[in-house]
């Protein structure tokens, strides 16, 4: 059972468990990077599961998470396209569907399967509770460079609020997986990159909301969340990975009271 000071905790517990203590209609955004039957190892088979068994399982952390959705609130499900349209589909008869986001995972063009198109990417699904859900676009827009300024210099672009302040990312976003030469890099082998949950967090829940990660892995969403000011609350069953989450944010914690210090 969670304790009352449930806010900006992280618990080395199954969310299946956990899930059903938090308050219904308490999150504002749920960030979710569960097992999807790649057989990575975290310690147990958990994506080693029979397909059916492995959608069945999807579909009940899914009825658990949603009742804890405010009105406004958002959710992303990292997936893959072999289980991305059932998933989806199931979602969609319970939320809105924004968004289907590919994830180009940036691997180079050497090696792979010779049977079919060597997949490199990840499919990453946005859904809402309402029509009313939040969306903060200007915070996770893309600058214009200089040259491209430049280039629309004519008459009919001036003073254009989108050429200041940048464009909208679109639907594919290229962003490399994290090899083990990148400084972020955990002992985690489906770990992401923080651009990316950044992006989400910054977008999707508003300053000072709260944000669920059921399935915390390394801390990344974490890690987003004490960097932009917004509350969370996540579960990691895998003890090892648990204490690498506690070191991260002791980690970052440090970090932000030393610039403190130094502003």
């Amino acid at each position: 059972m969670l304790t009352n000071g449930w806010l900006n905790q992280v618990f080395n517990l199954d969310a299946l468990e956990g899930i059903s203590h938090l308050p219904d209609e308490s999150i504002d955004l749920i960030i979710a990077d569960p097992p999807y039957g790649l057989g990575k190892d975290y310690g147990n088979d958990s994506d080693r599961r029979h397909p059916e068994e492995l959608l069945n399982w999807t579909y009940r952390w899914i009825d658990l998470v949603l009742p804890k959705l405010r009105s406004t609130g958002s959710l992303y499900i990292f997936t893959t396209w072999r289980y991305s349209p059932e998933i989806f589909l199931y979602l969609k008869h319970r939320m809105i569907m924004i968004n289907e986001i590919i994830w180009d995972r940036k691997v180079p063009s050497m090696g792979g399967t010779t049977r079919r198109f060597t997949s490199v990417h990840d499919t990453i699904g946005f859904f809402a509770k309402t029509h009313q859900y939040y969306f903060d676009l200007d915070s996770v827009r893309i600058p214009y460079d200089p040259q491209t300024k430049k280039a629309r210099s004519r008459s009919v672009f001036l003073g254009k609020k989108w050429l200041e302040v940048g464009y909208n990312p679109k639907d594919v976003w290229s962003v490399s997986r994290l090899h083990r030469i990148h400084n972020e890099r955990e002992n985690h082998p489906t770990q992401k990159p923080l651009e990316i949950i950044e992006r989400m967090v910054k977008a999707s829940c508003p300053p000072g909301g709260v944000v669920l990660d059921p399935f915390a892995g390394s801390g990344t969403t974490i890690a987003a969340c004490i960097l932009h000011q917004r509350n969370y609350v996540a579960f990691e069953i895998n003890p090892q990975y648990y204490q690498i989450i506690l070191n991260r944010i002791e980690k970052i914690t440090r970090g932000n009271q030393e610039q403190s210090k130094k502003s």
